[in-house]
């Protein structure tokens, strides 16, 4: 039982590990020399990006982060395959009960290194990609209709925060209708609450009618 708890302690801090990659950070750095965090919303996702470097720099951030989470979480799939065939698994463990826990276990953390990365001081972007990730890989349908209602969102209202906070919210309740695993839905809820209090500087915006759209720039770094 201590080797299975430290490998599933271990999967949980590749989890972080793997969500604290830098991307944003990075492509700032490669692109144009300058820190991401200094620049527009200050956030290292691919929307500051997007608005800072341009459309590619945008996408490709975007896709790393995203695929940060599919990672995290194929990491757990990989690790209950192998560890019976090593006989790692004790017998007391019931794997269809524990692989749920540890995905939303290695989800969250992914999710926390993107937004808290150790290798940027603790800061980070609002894990809206590392999160579409991480959904991917646990249930393709609900991050298609995730997506389906970003994308609704933003083609109306031309704002990414708005339709990542909509997105955030509809994936719980995607969640809930296809009967998904209790932890799945823990973990919806859970995360899409981070997602939205991440972008509580862009609500405060928001509601005062700031919020850049698509196309536009927010030339002051968030406090």
């Amino acid at each position: 039982m201590a080797i299975w708890l430290s490998l599933c302690g271990l999967i949980v801090l590749i989890g972080y590990l793997l969500g604290s990659i830098p991307t944003g950070y990075i492509a700032g750095k490669v692109i144009q020399g300058i820190d991401i965090r200094e620049v527009g919303s200050g956030s290292t996702g691919a929307t500051n990006v997007l608005r800072t470097l341009g459309k590619g720099p945008g996408a490709l951030v975007l896709g790393v982060d995203c695929l940060k989470g599919v990672l995290a979480i194929c990491l757990v799939y990989g690790c209950f395959q192998f560890a019976p065939s090593q006989n790692l698994l004790p017998a007391t463990v019931d794997s269809q009960m524990w692989q749920p826990w540890m995905v939303i276990l290695a989800g969250i953390a992914a999710i926390l290194g993107h937004s808290k990365s150790i290798f940027l001081g603790f800061s980070g972007g609002k894990s809206v990609a590392t999160s579409l990730g991480i959904l991917l890989a646990m249930n393709w349908q609900v991050a298609l209709a995730t997506v389906g209602v970003f994308a609704v969102v933003v083609a109306i209202s031309r704002i990414v925060s708005l339709s990542s906070i909509c997105g955030a919210i509809a994936a719980s309740l995607v969640m809930i209708v296809l009967k998904q695993p209790l932890p799945y839905i823990l973990f919806g809820i859970t995360g899409g609450l981070y997602v939205i209090w991440r972008h509580s500087t862009n609500i405060q915006r928001l509601l005062a009618g700031t919020e850049p759209k698509l196309g536009q720039k927010l030339e002051t770094v968030d406090g």
